[in-house]
């Protein structure tokens, strides 16, 4: 059984590895059923991120880790369940920024934070990190526009966040991030331009966004 993170009694790395644990059971519950598991997950998280940060006391500092603790949380929950990374972990985006929100933190700097933890998360638990981060940034795209933030800007804001958190893992990482990226944000030319090498002009021609195929992982035992 793996260890959760903890710095000294009732600190934050115990509030953030509770935060993931409720987020993971919740999900799990929610993946075997069949009605409003979008809801629920994005309600469960909303909840569960809004008192982790009122816990910690620090909005900007604890999103990141917040974020990574929650979509590993998510994560866990797909593989238990065999199916459901993709809806997961773009519901759990969609709730972290919409808790956010509701603490008085910045949507923009959120959306770039909660995009670095999801690619983190995803590689810690060695989940699929070019699949996780298109999934949390289109979350981030779908939460701006129900909450009515400038969705250019929260998805430029998650690309970049994407893109650095994926800087730290390697080249090959950078390279299938930035693909499945441009591939979800095609329409929205200036965050193409956070995303694509400099110099690099983005193709004439985009092809449609693809369905987010996602791999089905066996249930733990």
């Amino acid at each position: 059984m793996a260890t959760e993170e903890t710095k000294g009694k009732g600190g934050v790395g115990e509030t953030l590895g509770k935060a993931g644990t409720t987020v993971k059971e919740g999900i799990v519950g929610s993946l075997k059923g069949i009605q409003e598991i979008e809801t629920e997950i994005v309600n469960l998280t909303r909840q569960t991120v809004t008192d982790a940060l009122k816990a910690t006391g620090s909005v900007a500092q604890e999103t990141v880790n917040v974020s990574k603790d929650v979509f590993k949380g998510a994560i866990t929950a797909a593989d238990q369940v065999g199916t459901g990374l993709v809806e997961g972990t773009k519901s759990v985006a969609k709730g972290i920024l919409l808790a956010v929100g509701d603490v008085g933190g910045d949507a923009t700097q959120a959306a770039t934070n909660l995009v670095k933890g999801a690619v983190r998360g995803a590689s810690e638990v060695g989940s699929d990190v070019a699949l996780v981060a298109k999934s949390a940034v289109t979350g981030v795209v779908e939460a701006a526009g129900q909450a009515g933030t400038n969705v250019a800007a929260a998805a430029k804001a998650a690309a970049e966040g994407a893109m650095e958190a994926a800087g730290s893992l390697g080249q090959t990482a950078v390279t299938s991030v930035r693909d499945v990226l441009v591939t979800a944000v095609g329409g929205l030319k200036d965050v193409l331009g956070a995303i694509l090498p400099k110099g690099e002009e983005p193709p004439a021609a985009l092809p449609e966004p693809e369905p987010l195929a996602e791999k089905k992982a066996p249930k733990a035992h």
